[in-house]
């Protein structure tokens, strides 16, 4: 009886590790923060500023999708004309939120968007007031003013909370990033869509290794074209219209 005995709780110390681990769950891979640089150039030479690189990813397969975090009204950013400019010129917000659009100029705006991503026409309003806008779906807005044609600006509207502006040095990092595949998108303003769709690719982030690497973009350089919001050319300023001479 007691080598049985024995027997049985020699059997019951080797199974123990296979029963541990069929019944304790494994721990969840960690999130990793993802950091990358990417390089800007003009006519063949870096250019310095490359503030305004965008990058962001998008699920593939069976990636889990993570819903971004809900706007809060505190957290509505500005794109405010003043000098005849947007400040800043380039925004990157949650598909569904809201962009302020104060005018901060001495005289009138028109504020439009008839491009891809969310269309609309803000109409003539004065100094001093502001404007809202949803942008409810994915995609890139181009941003300009119906009576000033110098004034442009872009605002990306993603489905993730996985994405990042570059600094002056073109370093990126994307945090809190979920292993799995995903699709890279870039954007910059001055980059033609052929050359920025050619950016694209395909990554696989593992737990551990946070490098999303190094690329170039070139800038294009052709101009972003455009008319007013007729589809005509811009009028020549007129000095007696409230709309170009200070109160």
């Amino acid at each position: 009886m007691l080598r049985v005995a024995h027997c049985r709780v020699v059997w019951y110390v080797l199974l123990l590790p296979c029963v541990f681990a069929l019944t304790v769950p494994q721990a969840p891979a960690q999130n990793v923060e993802l950091k990358g640089k990417v390089q800007l150039a003009r006519n063949g030479r870096q250019v310095r500023d490359a503030s305004k690189v965008v990058v962001w990813l998008t699920p593939l397969g069976a990636t889990p999708a993570p819903t971004p975090p809900p706007q809060q009204s505190s957290q509505i950013p500005k794109l405010v004309q003043k000098d005849k400019s947007f400040q800043p010129s380039l925004l990157v917000i949650p598909a569904g939120g809201l962009v302020e659009f104060p005018n901060q100029d001495p005289f009138f705006h028109n504020v439009f968007s008839l491009f891809d991503g969310k269309r609309f026409d803000l109409g003539l309003y004065e100094s001093g007031t502001t404007q809202f806008v949803k942008f409810d779906k994915p995609g890139i807005s181009f941003i300009f003013c119906n009576i000033h044609p110098q004034m442009s600006a872009v605002v990306i509207a993603v489905n993730t909370p996985y994405y990042a502006i570059a600094n002056w040095r073109g370093e990126i990092s994307i945090e809190d990033v979920v292993p799995g595949r995903y699709e890279m998108h870039v954007f910059h303003p001055s980059v033609s869509p052929d050359a920025l769709h050619a950016a694209e690719r395909e990554i696989t982030v593992n737990a551990g290794d946070g490098f999303l690497g190094n690329f170039s973009l070139a800038e294009s350089n052709l101009e972003l074209a455009h008319k007013n919001k007729y589809g005509r050319d811009y009028d020549r300023p007129e000095p007696e219209s409230p709309a170009y001479a200070r109160p």
